[in-house]
């Protein structure tokens, strides 16, 4: 698998410094050089039109700080800031700079903050991949003195009897004093179609249906409501086996 690149802008209206950064830069195959820029206005339009991961900032420069840039690219996840001046470094880390890098810049220094940046893009991707696989929809369900946790995504249909709600899964079924219509109207239920007066099924759930049942992915059947039907055939968007 080739792992995407990591791009990187840098704003400095020092040519001098500008051509250091870039050759710099063009010694790591995994960082991507996709601007360079004098003008910080110009520096500016390219970051919010490019979205890089790293912007270079000069410090001082005219017309715009690179302190003053960095507070409209706040989205950008990395920045590392380039001066002649040390002292400016402490408002530089108010900012979340990652580094701070003083003229002239040695390969030496240099290869430190390339190896901050790997580490810390690591960690953002590590740290995104666990909040896409744990951003699960879990609710809570009384049974006794406990409170049973229970996948949302697990729920296969809902099965009214007078005021008490059965949810199933796969695995047991959960019983809950509300009625299937208040079930419904909770934002947490939105993906659920009613196809009876008696069901509802969770649409992600619905392997196929006919203009009289619901088969279900674990080939569970539910008929479908005369009242109902027209409703299951426009949420489910698929075509009626009549």
């Amino acid at each position: 698998m080739i792992m995407p690149k990591t791009k990187c802008i840098v704003v400095d209206d020092n040519e001098l410094d500008r051509l250091t950064l870039y050759h710099l830069l063009s010694q790591y195959e995994d960082f991507s050089i996709v601007g360079i820029y004098e003008d910080p206005e110009r520096g500016l339009a390219a970051i919010q039109n490019l979205q890089p991961n790293v912007v270079f900032l000069d410090v001082d420069m005219p017309g715009m700080s690179g302190m003053e840039l960095r507070k409209k690219v706040t989205a950008v996840p990395v920045c590392v800031f380039i001066t002649d001046h040390p002292e400016f470094a402490v408002d530089g880390f108010d900012l979340e700079a990652l580094d701070y890098l003083i003229k002239p810049i040695s390969e030496k220094r240099f290869k430190k903050t390339i190896e901050r940046i790997r580490t810390y893009m690591d960690l953002l991707k590590k740290k995104t991949d666990w909040d896409r696989q744990n951003k699960k929809r879990i609710i809570f369900i009384k049974e006794g003195h406990q409170k049973i946790k229970v996948s949302l995504d697990d729920i296969l249909y809902l099965e009214t009897l007078q005021n008490y709600t059965t949810l199933i899964t796969e695995n047991r079924k959960y019983h809950i004093l509300t009625s299937l219509s208040a079930l419904l109207k909770k934002n947490d239920f939105k993906d659920f179609i009613r196809i009876h007066r008696s069901y509802a099924v969770q649409k992600k759930h619905v392997k196929s249906y006919s203009s009289k049942e619901i088969l279900l992915v674990n080939n569970k059947k539910l008929g479908i409501g005369r009242s109902y039907k027209e409703q299951v055939q426009k949420k489910l968007r698929l075509i009626s086996n009549r």
